[in-house]
């Protein structure tokens, strides 16, 4: 809504559309005396100025935008003079007399014409037609005044006129004649004859015996006057000029100035004690202490819009910094500093009285006709007048106010009336005899949380020593006046206690309205002005109750000091006094004080960081998180955090309530709404009210510092929201940090649960049902609030405390478990956690637990924990889950097996302890090619080796997982066939048995594929799933021989590829050159090697032969079948054979050897064998081919290899350069025939 000066700051003043310069005649010096303005019904600006030498002149504006000329017109009693668009006289008729000066103007259209009434220097009163430009009327207004002697002769110049007009009593003028000792109000009113004439009636004349009239206003009917009297204090009266027949002007109780003295106590700061009252609301003004703070410091530098707490800051370094430059001595006592601290603070104090008292000084009165506002216009603030309420009226008003009943509104009986102005007037006595320091020890009382009752008591003590002025006795007087005490009482306390039962609707104003009403409602009361008027009414209420409900309790307590001498009922009526009417007294009292006490605190200002905690901590409440509206205050007008509440919260609560109530299209008046809106809010605060909006808003708002406070100090006494009262208090320590204090907090406020409004709304917002009863439903918020926070141990500690609530509730009690689990998990508590999980009665949630362990404590490397817990009825589960995890994750980068396989060993349970790391071996051979995977899987299969011996014979055996199984983890996925369907068939199962000497393969096979990749590591991305047979040529390859036979012996494999790799590695180094040398010796230096001493320096040719012939010693074969396939592999690459591979062979298998030689057409060397063969026959060397006994007559046990040899002369014939060895084996065959001829004869004849 915008303000009706918004434009005025984009016209430029001097333009000639929006100004006029006012003319100046010949002769005539001076500037106006009086003036007055108007605008017509056709927009025209009309400004009418009183002429210094008489007579009244108009100066007219055209109408907002629209071009036209400034009229200038001159109203005379002899004359008219007129000019348009131009500034000199056309006609100047007639003399103007002094006594015409007109000292007070005024205006009113009526019919398309506008009269103007002026109140002349002579007294006399005119009236012009601006139309007609003549006068009407002339009237003497002394005739309206008796004993007017002397009175002509006086000038007149405070003489002063107003109008009102309304539609039933029309237009009102009230002329007040400035007379010394005797001013007097006259009311008069317009009346028209029938040929147009006029006349004034006279309709009421009001005197005032006050001195100096400072402004006053006429309403249809009253008069409003603002005096200043011989003290310069402000005078504010009222008066109904009609229904007064007494004469008696109503009062108006103005805020009095700040106290002209501050009471220190003796255990407080002077400096502390000032700052606080010096700055406290609504006694400064910050321009006030500014300016004497510039005084103070005698300095030139103006202090601009610096914040409150800057300007406290800059006041404190002012007053210290002339008190310690006025100090001389370097040493003096506490008590000296004292004294100076409180000479230099008053010092500072007096000037801001100065300039407080000199910013209030009157300049004006205004009364809104239409809705009744009145408004102070002081020279540094404008005051507001509000009704006065009908207890404080009785309490504030003089005693000649108190004489008559019918001005106590508050009751109906006369007769209780009477007693309450007795009882009023009493209450005034006291308040008259309670001293300053008393006044102020009541007040820390209060502030210390100390027993009101007491307080009084030594208030009433102190009072009854000091009374030299028989103060007690007059009250005494008094008090025997009052017929009902008791009733009266009532009557006061019913009045003052504001508590409710009314709902308070949170809901939107004004709905099913038109969107220009509910726009205008949301705004109504809603500026800064308008909030700081509500709430310091509020503050004064409180101030002023606070008071009256300390002089009540102190009259109560001096009651029953009199006893039976006061009290016509005797001891029933003191026994109501004692057990109702003073408590009820006492928590009045505490109650107004508490309403004073945050009427004055201050908001805090708060940080974006902790404004974004706190929306977050009401988002977990789930709780209104509307951040607190930005207010377009000035930094030096500071805000209350009760009018914090009422512009975040309460004015639409209340405006809300007052639309409700208000009847259609009645006129809101400000005197009933202003009083509806100040009770609404103070009622919105009273702490004994179920409403619980107040400490919400201070939480919301994350006026952290000043809640603690509210809730100290309704501690002791009040006993509604006790509940809510300590949630919020814990929401306070939360903020602070202070967490085990919160959690107490919240812990007492659980008890209250079901009883209080908000605690209800707390709980009552759980989307689902998880929470049996409303308790529980509040342990859960807490706990997430203190999750949010990040306090895992109170979270702990509630949440026990929340089970033993949840007995039959078996879903929370698991929730609750879980919550303990696991921050009991996140702290590093793993034995607590390990208990929470046991107690959970939710298996599902229980297994979500034991999985969360198994893998925290992995992640965390704390497996001796893990694996030592019992695991009662859980043993499989958490196999399950660890097998599921092992199975599922990286093999390198999790140890899930050997977790399960610790697991397994720590419970005695071997076999499965092996089938875990048989398992993990043979994952490791598929899934992690690399030296390090064959690493682990040569360890995995000596472990499981391990265990498998470690348990008896019988059972030493494990499952193994063929070939294409799959595994079937806990919640799995289904699995689908290649068309995308549900595999309708169960997976088929196939297991092998494994016993020990299948591991031992394992084993030895896993060995060599590593031994292969230490020596050989690219061979590491092959070998770890190869085969035995492959295994064998792989080893060979790399010059692995002893490994090769080692594997092959172990899986009974033949050697034979074996020895022929080695010979073929043999002939390369036979033909090779250095290089193949150089290589040579790293694999060979891989294989055992006999140690033969050598005196010579051997080659690596000669190891190699060396190595083969330890092989063939080493692992003999039936039939030489070994050196066959060496020799077979020399021949065939065309090598020589070795000397003594060949004498080795031929002891062995000549037959053979000769075969070899035949197939490789090696003729000559077969020839020599046969010829030493069948040498070795006859006897001559049998030895070295292996015959026992040589061909003899007792030993005929002797064959030759027919089939070859016929081959070999068959082969011999056919080249006739083998003719000579042809020769040679002929014969030695034939020598041969003969002599086993001769050996079998002689065999025969022996028989």
């Amino acid at each position: 809504m915008q303000s009706v000066f918004t434009d005025v700051g984009k016209m430029s003043l001097q333009d000639p559309s929006h100004s006029a310069i006012i003319p100046s005649f010949v002769g005539q010096t001076g500037s106006p005396s009086t003036s007055t303005a108007w605008l017509s019904h056709q927009g025209e600006a009309h400004y009418a100025l009183a002429s210094p030498a008489g007579g009244i002149m108009v100066v007219t504006l055209p109408p907002h935008d629209t071009q036209g000329s400034v009229s200038v017109v001159e109203l005379k009693r002899s004359s008219m003079m007129q000019r348009l668009s131009g500034w000199m006289p056309t006609a100047i008729r007639g003399e103007q007399s002094p006594a015409d000066l007109a000292l007070s103007l005024v205006v009113r259209e009526l019919e398309e014409d506008s009269f103007i009434f002026a109140l002349c220097q002579d007294h006399r009163l005119r009236m012009w037609s601006f139309r007609e430009q003549v006068c009407l009327l002339e009237v003497d207004v002394l005739e309206y005044m008796p004993a007017c002697k002397g009175v002509k002769r006086l000038s007149g110049q405070g003489h002063r006129l107003r109008l009102a007009f309304s539609s039933t009593t029309g237009l009102c003028l009230s002329v007040y004649l400035a007379v010394p000792q005797r001013g007097q109000f006259t009311v008069l009113q317009l009346v028209t004859t029938d040929n147009n004439r006029y006349s004034l009636e006279h309709i009421s004349t009001v005197f005032t015996t006050q001195e100096t009239l400072v402004d006053f206003d006429l309403t249809s009917t009253d008069i409003w006057g603002l005096w200043v009297d011989d003290s310069n204090t402000t005078v504010v009266k009222y008066i109904n000029f009609e229904h007064n027949t007494a004469g008696q002007w109503n009062q108006v109780f103005v805020q009095p100035p700040p106290e002209e003295e501050v009471h220190i106590g003796v255990d407080q700061d002077p400096r502390e004690t000032y700052l606080e009252v010096l700055f406290s609301p609504l006694r400064f003004t910050a321009s006030a202490i500014v300016k004497a703070l510039q005084i103070y410091r005698r300095g030139s530098e103006r202090i601009t819009d610096v914040s409150w707490e800057t300007l406290k800051k800059e006041v404190t370094v002012a007053v210290e910094s002339e008190l310690q430059s006025s100090v001389t001595e370097f040493e003096f006592s506490q008590e000296e500093y004292r004294q100076l601290q409180v000479e230099f603070w008053s010092k500072f104090y007096a000037c801001c009285l100065q300039y407080q008292e000199s910013l209030s000084m009157p300049l004006g009165l205004t009364v809104n006709h239409h809705t009744g506002l009145v408004c102070l216009l002081k020279k540094g603030l404008v005051s507001f007048l509000l009704p006065c309420f009908a207890v404080d009226h009785l309490y504030l008003s003089y005693d000649e106010y108190l004489s008559s009943e019918e001005e106590t509104p508050i009751t109906e009986d006369p007769e209780v009336g009477r007693d309450v102005l007795q009882l009023v007037q009493c209450l005034r006595l006291v308040s008259d005899a309670v001293s300053g320091e008393m006044a102020y020890e009541m007040e820390k009382a209060l502030e210390h949380l100390q027993s009101p009752e007491r307080a009084a008591e030594l208030v009433l003590e102190n009072m009854l020593s000091n009374d030299n002025d028989n103060v007690i006795e007059d009250i005494q007087n008094k008090l025997q006046d009052i017929r009902n005490p008791m009733a009266a009482m009532m009557v006061l306390q019913r009045e003052m206690d504001l508590e409710t039962d009314m709902e308070v609707a949170e809901g939107p104003i004004a709905p099913g309205q038109s969107l220009n009403m509910r726009i205008n409602l949301s705004q109504m009361y809603g500026s800064s002005t308008a909030v700081s008027v509500v709430c310091q009414a509020v503050c004064h209420m409180a101030m002023t109750r606070a008071l009256f409900c300390r002089d009540l309790l102190i009259l109560q307590k001096l009651y029953l000091r009199f006893g039976d001498n006061v009290f016509l009922g005797g001891g029933a009526q003191l026994l109501q006094l004692q057990q109702d009417l003073i408590p009820r007294s006492s928590q009045l009292l505490s109650s107004y004080y508490l309403l004073k006490h945050i009427s004055q605190s201050l908001a805090s200002s708060v940080p974006m960081d902790i404004i974004d905690a706190n929306l977050q901590h009401l988002t977990v409440l789930e709780l209104s998180d509307t951040p607190a509206l930005s207010t377009n205050r000035s930094v030096l007008s500071p805000q209350t955090v009760v009018e914090l509440f009422y512009q975040t919260l309460a004015r639409k609560i209340i405006i809300s309530q007052i639309y409700c109530q208000q009847q259609s299209n009645t006129l809101l008046l400000w005197t009933h709404m202003i009083s509806n809106v100040v009770n609404l809010l103070a009622q919105l605060l009273w702490p004994s009210n179920p409403g619980f909006q107040f400490p919400e808003c201070l939480m919301a708002n994350c006026q952290y510092t000043q809640l603690q406070e509210y809730v100290r100090l309704i501690g002791p006494w009040c006993q509604v929201n006790i509940g809510s009262c300590r949630f919020m208090l814990g929401q306070c320590y939360l903020a602070n940090g202070e967490g085990q204090k919160a959690l107490q907090c919240f812990q007492e406020a659980a008890t209250e649960v079901e009883k209080e409004e908000f605690l209800v709304r707390l709980t009552g917002t759980e989307e689902e049902e998880t929470a049996s009863t409303p308790r529980l439903q509040y342990y859960n918020k807490v706990l997430r609030l203190l999750e949010d926070v990040g306090l895992p141990e109170l979270v702990i500690q509630l949440a026990s405390l929340a089970i033993t609530e949840a007995v039959s509730d078996v879903n929370s009690q698991a929730a609750l478990w879980t919550r303990i689990f696991k921050h009991h998990l996140d702290l590093g508590h793993n034995n607590e956690a390990y208990e929470a999980l046991t107690q959970n009665p939710d298996s599902s949630m229980q297994l979500d637990c034991l999985r969360q362990l198994v893998v925290v404590l992995c992640e965390r490397s704390q497996l001796q924990d893990l694996v030592q817990f019992s695991y009662v009825n859980l043993h499989d589960e958490v196999v399950s889950i660890i097998e599921s995890r092992a199975r599922g994750l990286d093999l390198l980068a999790h140890n899930y097996y050997e977790l399960l396989y610790a697991f397994h060993v720590n419970r005695h349970n071997y076999r499965k302890a092996g089938t875990v790391m048989f398992e993990l071996g043979m994952r490791l051979g598929r899934e992690v090619r690399t030296r390090l995977g064959l690493q682990k899987q040569v360890n995995c299969y000596l472990a499981a080796l391990n265990c498998l011996r470690l348990i008896r014979p019988e059972y030493a055996w494990i499952v193994q997982p063929a070939s294409g199984a799959v595994y079937e983890r806990p919640g799995a996925s289904p699995k689908r066939n290649s068309d995308g369907e549900f595999s309708s068939e169960p997976v088929k199962r196939q297991v092998d048995i494994l016993e020990l000497k299948d591991l031992e393969k394992e084993y030895i096979l896993s060995r060599s594929r590593l031994t292969l990749a230490q020596h050989h590591p690219p061979s590491a991305a092959i070998a770890g799933s190869a085969s035995a047979v492959e295994m064998v040529a792989l080893l060979v390859q790399t010059g692995l021989f002893d490994s090769a036979l080692s594997l092959c012996q172990t899986f009974k494999l033949s050697l034979s590829p074996v020895f022929e790799g080695l010979a073929f590695k043999c002939i390369r180094l036979q033909f090779g050159g250095e290089e193949t040398q150089n290589e040579a010796w790293s694999w060979l230096a891989d294989n055992q090697l006999s140690s033969v001493v050598n005196t010579k320096e051997s080659s690596a040719t000669d190891e190699a032969w060396r190595l083969l012939a330890s092989y063939l010693d080493r692992y003999p074969s039936s039939n030489g079948q070994h050196h066959r396939c060496v020799i077979n592999k020399l021949l065939s690459h065309n090598a020589p054979l070795p000397d003594w591979l060949v004498k080795s062979y031929k002891a062995v298998d000549a037959a053979s050897l000769l075969r070899l030689y035949l197939n490789f057409d090696l003729l000559e060397a077969a020839a020599e064998l046969i010829l030493e063969y069948v040498d070795a026959l006859l006897g001559r060397g049998h030895q070295y081919f292996g015959i026992e006994r040589p061909l003899s007559a007792t030993w005929s046990s002797v064959w030759l290899p027919y089939t070859s040899i016929d081959q070999l002369l068959q082969a011999l014939t056919e080249t006739q350069t083998n003719s000579s060895i042809y020769n040679k084996v002929r014969d030695k065959l034939d020598e041969y025939h003969k002599l086993v001829d001769q050996t079998t004869k002689h065999r025969l004849l022996a028989r």
